[in-house]
């Protein structure tokens, strides 16, 4: 009797998810189900899967709403009822097709209008909904001919009255308006909740046709869907056939590059892989995979290809990616196995200017109709859902603003907050908008209509309706086309490098920068600021703590750097056996065989199916599924204990005691899910390399690179200082010598006219652009011709110092650009045969201050260049001790003067705590502890230079200041607004600085981890 069921995907509309709906239903006994939710599909595949568990038949529709009107409601009577649903939908989503008030001619889908709504004719698939509320009206002449066309509407939008007034949130939220505010049509009616459906049909006992239309319907309405069969385009080629002969022709090309000296071994492997890829008939999915690449090779582009994929020898033949297996002993069985069900997983990158080109070249091949990215909900968050309830409620501002950055235990205790933190909890987890998924996407074989409609986000290109998981539960295995800066920064460096010094760099020939010497020294000391991945404060300090100077040493380091890996221990515990090979045992022999690369610790994903296989017994495959079981993705309770269940039984067959046993899965449990597969670390590994190579090499132009392609870490600033620390010779933007970006003219950089804070990209395009079809511009009259602009602009390039060619000092510029601008007309800068004599100006001798060009800097560009931070301090104080030779200080106290670069938040049991990093007046970067009792009495203070007394303690190479005191120093005054007290110290503020947060736990201390370090007898 419930054909107008809504869950939250209904959003801002809908209080229930799809789990209560289906348990709400089945109490009250209900034996059919309709979901229709409003404009949307997302939810009916949970929907049926739901229902199934339940022995309730789902029956799927949509909703069909413009704002607040119901126009009608579309019931499927079957798959195809979907499609045509979909396209409806779609067509209003992505080509603005108004959706239609009267049902368009629909063949299989079932419309029912509600009554005040209802056309006077009425499609034999039509009907008018009747609300109970509504019956005392059928006895009008007007509605008694309808009563043969009429069923049962009973919506249900919430569950008790606490949900109804969720929903008059929601629906506030939705109209940016007080709840207060809201008029009747606004939200749903006071019944919208399920009721036993003999009290419904007990209301329609005098018009059994309505209760016969109803069941009629429902009976007539089915939703059949197979989630088994694979729904991604199944061919490259013409046949499954022609594409086993298509892939295993390109992989045995591609053998004959990658191993000249094949052995057996490779044979053998090869073999087995290319068996797997056709008996699940994943051929396609490869050969779409190499399209792809093949098509960005084409275009000179740079691609990683990463993820589980890497594991595949296949892969790496045909030039999907770039990491041998048999190198690094990948298992196969981590990417495919004849017992995983989950579709293969290509993770590959693209430079982030270049994504899109990709992106064009696959909707362009395979189609509109077949391609569409995933999407994903967007969840009410903790500051959103307190922002949005306290406004429906009315709170000002200020108040809105304490309750989202406050945890619930500081804020207000009166009777309006209350009610807005009650029904906020509500909200968590609630969707509140769908949004685009950053990288997956779907190929398909038949139009992705057959499966759900599509949206057309801002980025411009289709969305399903549902995100990836269901995408994956309902048969399709997604392409994940991603982008980075770590790449645009490699590709660029290459072509400066060309430009700059005539020097062609093949850096796609991985053997030119694996393991090489030099690298590897700047490894060992964590010189890798700028380099992809390797930069951050807490990787450069791991590698340091590693003295790491290879590259299988760089692959561990990627994965037990991760969260997981370093909160279950085995990154604390690694760096002990890395440092110490001779204070430990490997518990049992198994682990030295198998991890002895890693000194019997698991560092990758793989290494949970080689314990599994060569210590528990089990077969590669079903060590797999153990970490699967583990995996945040599927940790299910019972596949979990199943899997357990089997490893313990196993061991016990092997003889293996059972106190070992359970030692061995301790370790597997605490670690599974949260590592790299071996194969992703190492594709990493591979492009944090091609990063360094090109810094150790050619630093300049690298740094350039890094600081076009937006950096990484840190703020530009930081990567400025790094170029400079390289040998760059650092200028401010000047109109004859910048471009858009930053650019380099031999050991001379000059910064990008995109660094000007307030100059519109237009203009910082366009004096590049005239300059190269004009020539230079020889004087400020010149420029003013040539380039149209505004008097506030071109003072703002004044004092950027972008006309100092002309040897005028800035205020005799400023004075020169107001009389230029005084009498000038737009009309003059069109090209003249005869240019008229340029104007000299007699002007006053004005003295300037050497540090207001730095306070210009600070102002416009948001740093110094033409000093340091240092050179702006009253004192002349520089410290005890340089960050250089910190290491000769453990335990000692030292006293250091620095310039705050970024600063880490960790949460702790006794409050936050900071990892600070610093530059001293070399240039050179160390790392400071900041723990909460310090904190609250010497806190941090924005960006700046401050004092530093610690103490200096020395981790395993790496030196840390644990902080005892600290104190910002001053600058000097503004000398620019020496007359005016008030502004002296106003630029001070713009002074940046890096903060990032985290909400981990701390990291376990050594006694915490408990990871044995001698043998366990195995009796």
């Amino acid at each position: 009797m419930f054909l107008n069921c809504h869950t939250f995907h209904s959003l801002r509309y809908g209080t229930l998810s799809v789990e209560e709906l289906v348990k709400q239903a089945s109490e009250c006994g209900v034996s059919e189900l309709v979901l229709t939710d409003i404009n949307t599909v997302t939810a009916i595949y949970d929907f049926k899967k739901e229902c199934e568990k339940f022995g309730i038949k789902p029956i799927v529709g949509v909703e069909i709403r413009k704002e607040n009107r119901l126009l009608y409601i579309a019931i499927a009577k079957d798959e195809m009822g979907i499609w045509e649903i979909n396209r409806m939908l779609t067509n209003h989503n992505c080509e603005g097709a108004e959706l239609p008030e009267i049902s368009p001619n629909f063949k299989r889908v079932f419309v029912l209008y509600p009554l005040e709504n209802s056309p006077e004719n009425l499609k034999e698939n039509e009907f008018i909904g009747i609300k109970e509320e509504q019956l005392n009206l059928l006895i009008q002449p007007k509605f008694q001919a309808f009563l043969d066309k009429m069923v049962i509407l009973h919506p249900v939008t919430f569950k008790t009255k606490r949900e109804f007034n969720l929903h008059k949130i929601l629906r506030a939220i939705d109209g940016n308006t007080l709840i207060s505010k809201l008029e009747e049509n606004d939200f749903c009616q006071p019944s919208e909740f399920f009721k036993p459906v003999n009290e419904i049909l007990k209301k329609f006992k005098d018009h059994p046709k309505i209760i016969e239309n109803t069941r009629n319907l429902l009976h007539t309405c089915r939703f059949k869907y197979n989630f088994k069969t694979p729904k991604n385009k199944q061919h490259f080629t013409e046949s499954q056939e022609s594409d086993r002969l298509l892939l295993r022709k390109l992989a045995y090309e591609g053998l004959e590059k990658r191993y000249p000296e094949k052995n057996e071994k490779i044979l053998k492997r090869m073999e087995k892989e290319l068996s797997v890829i056709d008996q699940l008939k994943f051929s396609g999915y490869f050969l779409i995979t190499w399209d792809i690449v093949q098509h960005s090779n084409s275009r000179g582009f740079m691609h990683v290809g990463r993820g589980s994929g890497a594991n595949s020898m296949v892969s790496y033949c045909l030039g999907i990616t770039d990491i041998c297996p048999i190198e690094l002993d990948l298992y196969f069985e981590r990417f495919l196995n004849l017992n995983r069900k989950s579709p293969p997983d290509f993770d590959i990158d693209w430079s982030w200017r270049e994504r899109d080109e990709i992106l064009k070249y696959i909707f362009g091949k395979y189609g509109k109709d077949h391609v569409a990215f995933c999407g994903t909900n967007v969840e009410f968050k903790y500051r959103s859902i307190f922002r949005e309830v306290g406004k429906a409620f009315g709170l000002p501002k200020e108040e809105l603003d304490e309750l989202a950055k406050n945890p619930m235990a500081l804020h207000d205790n009166n009777e309006v907050v209350k009610l807005v933190q009650k029904y906020g909890m509500l909200l968590e987890k609630f969707p509140n908008q769908r949004s685009m998924h950053s990288c997956g996407i779907i190929i398909s074989e038949e139009p992705i209509t057959h499966y759900t409609a599509l949206e057309m986000p801002p980025k411009g290109f289709p969305i399903v309706q549902f995100d990836m998981n269901v995408a994956e539960d309902i048969g399709f295995e997604k392409f994940d086309i991603l982008s980075q800066r770590g790449l645009g920064t490699i590709k660029d460096t290459v072509d400066l490098v060309k430009k700059n010094r005539g020097i062609s760099v093949d850096i796609r020939d991985i053997s030119l920068s694996k393991d090489e010497a030099k690298c590897n020294e700047y490894l060992g000391v964590g010189k890798t600021l700028g380099c992809f991945y390797i930069e951050s404060p807490a990787m450069r300090g791991l590698l340091r703590r590693l003295k790491c100077d290879n590259y299988k040493i760089l692959v561990a380091a990627s994965s037990i750097i991760r969260p997981g890996v370093a909160q279950s221990g085995m990154m604390r515990e690694y760096i002990f056996r890395h440092n110490n090979p001779d204070k430990f045992e490997y518990f049992h022999p198994v682990f030295e065989e198998h991890l002895g690369e890693t000194y019997g610790i698991m560092v990758y994903q793989e290494d949970v199916i080689k314990i599994a296989m060569h210590f528990g017994g089990v077969s590669a495959d079903k060590g797999d599924i153990l970490r699967r079981a583990m995996s945040g993705k599927e940790r299910s309770i019972k596949k979990l204990q199943e899997v357990r269940d089997e490893f313990f039984d196993s061991c016990k067959k092997l003889g293996h005691p059972e106190k070992l046993s359970a030692e061995v899965y301790r370790q597997i449990e605490s670690f599974a899910g949260y590592s790299f597969c071996k194969a992703h670390s190492a594709s990493y590994a591979v492009e944090s390399y091609q990063s360094l190579y090109l810094k150790v090499y050619f630093p300049i132009e690298f740094m350039v690179s890094a600081i076009n392609n937006g950096g990484g870490f840190y703020r530009t600033e930081v990567y400025v200082h790094e170029c400079r620390m390289s040998g760059g010779k650092i200028h401010n933007p000047c109109v004859n010598k910048s471009i858009f970006e930053t650019t380099v003219y031999g050991e001379d950089v000059f910064l990008g006219l995109m660094h000007i804070e307030k100059l519109e990209a237009r203009i910082a395009q366009f004096i590049p652009e005239e300059r190269e079809k004009n020539g230079d511009f020889t004087s400020l009259e010149d420029f003013v011709k040539r380039v149209p602009i505004g008097i506030e602009t071109l003072q703002i390039l004044i004092f950027t110092g972008a006309f100092r060619f002309t040897g005028k000092q800035k205020n005799e510029l400023l004075i020169e650009a107001r009389l230029l601008m005084i009498n000038f007309k737009p009309e003059y800068r069109l090209p003249s045969f005869f240019e008229t004599p340029k104007k000299d100006y007699e002007l006053p001798q004005l003295k300037r201050n050497p540090f207001e060009d730095a306070f210009d800097e600070i102002e416009i560009l948001g740093f110094p260049v033409s000093c340091s931070p240092f050179d702006l301090l009253q004192t002349k104080y520089r410290g005890s001790v340089m960050a250089k030779d910190l290491i000769k200080f453990h335990k000692k106290q030292v006293k250091m003067l620095a310039y705050l670069i970024s600063r880490k938040h960790v949460p702790t049991k006794k409050g936050t705590m900071f990892f600070g990093t610093w530059i001293d007046v070399e240039g050179n970067y160390f790392d400071t502890a900041h723990f909460p009792d310090n904190l609250k009495q010497y806190p941090f203070q924005g960006g700046g230079c401050y004092l530093l007394l610690g103490i200096v303690e020395v981790d395993f190479h790496f030196p840390t200041i644990t902080i005892l005191k600290m104190a910002k120093m001053p600058f000097i005054p503004d000398p620019r607004y020496s007359e005016d007290k008030e502004k002296e110290f106003e630029i001070h503020r713009k002074i940046n600085e890096d903060v990032s947060m985290t909400w981990r736990k701390p990291y376990p201390q050594e006694h915490e981890i408990g990871l044995p370090r001698e043998k366990m007898i195995n009796s």
